[in-house]
């Protein structure tokens, strides 16, 4: 049966930023398709709330505290999982995310952190999590958690975009380095129903404007990115590596524009 190549029994997956949104609804699909899972983010409460839903899906889930920006951490994290239920099949690299900034009003401190936080932790986590697959289960998959932002220019994101560009870079070219044993691909999302999103879904006017300039005529939600990720970790999606998928609606523009000051001279010019 071809809904068998979905099912992701007595696999083991890592999502980072499982604490809500994105995180915690693929956390709780990958439960529902049959996996264990590891939960990880700075907030215990709200991993302990997503590791019930996962056992209300009838897995087990183990929540471990995780800075992504700590390297110590990661490593904490791949080992907390190996320890706990002896093997490591799946990571999703969900954490990730900078506030919209004017390209003149962001300060290189800003800029480096967002390429951190959204491309340089995601590379130490993976390069951490396909040693221990192959060393656990020969194996394994790499979903990587991008955004629209990284491939279609949007004004006042400059360093949301260049982080989750980096980050599909870093998919391609693991792909190609990892192949045949890790099976790295990206996510390209776009505008979905969380805690990000509130200005958006809160603000009648921008909202409509939204839905009116997105194809399928509605915000996303995290279940619409979260099965994308269960194909992409599942057995279905085996001669896939690479990708870069977009679930966005089927927008091929920006559904609302960040409005951003023009630029201006500093002095008088003679």
């Amino acid at each position: 049966m071809i809904l068998d190549d979905f099912r992701l029994t007595h696999q083991v997956a890592i999502v980072t930023g499982a604490g809500a949104g994105i995180g915690r609804g693929t956390a709780v699909a990958l439960a529902e398709a049959g996996a264990d899972v590891v939960v990880a983010a700075r907030t215990k409460s709200d991993l302990d709330d997503t590791v019930r839903e996962i056992e209300k899906a009838g897995r087990s889930g183990l929540s471990v505290v995780t800075d992504v920006m700590v390297e110590e951490d990661l490593t904490n994290l791949v080992d907390a999982a190996v320890a706990q239920f002896g093997r490591l099949d799946i990571l999703v690299n969900n954490a990730g995310g900078t506030a919209p900034l004017p390209a003149m009003h962001t300060s290189s401190e800003y800029f480096s952190t967002a390429l951190h936080f959204n491309a340089t932790a995601p590379f130490v986590l993976s390069r951490l999590a396909a040693q221990a697959m192959v060393d656990t289960g020969g194996a394994g998959s790499i979903v990587n958690i991008s955004s629209r932002s990284g491939d279609m220019v949007m004004t006042g994101m400059i360093a949301y975009a260049a982080g989750k560009a980096a980050l599909n870079m870093m998919t391609f070219n693991l792909a190609a380095e990892l192949a045949p044993r890790v099976r790295v691909n990206a996510i390209g999302v776009g505008g979905t129903a969380t805690q990000a999103m509130d200005f958006v879904m809160n603000n009648e006017p921008l909202r409509a404007q939204f839905e009116q300039n997105t194809p399928m005529r509605r915000i996303g939600t995290p279940r619409d990115i979260a099965a994308a990720v269960v194909y992409l970790a599942s057995p279905a999606s085996s001669w896939v590596t690479g990708v870069f998928l977009r679930v966005d609606g089927g927008t091929t523009a920006p559904a609302f524009t960040i409005p951003v000051p023009p630029l201006q001279e500093t002095k008088p010019v003679a």
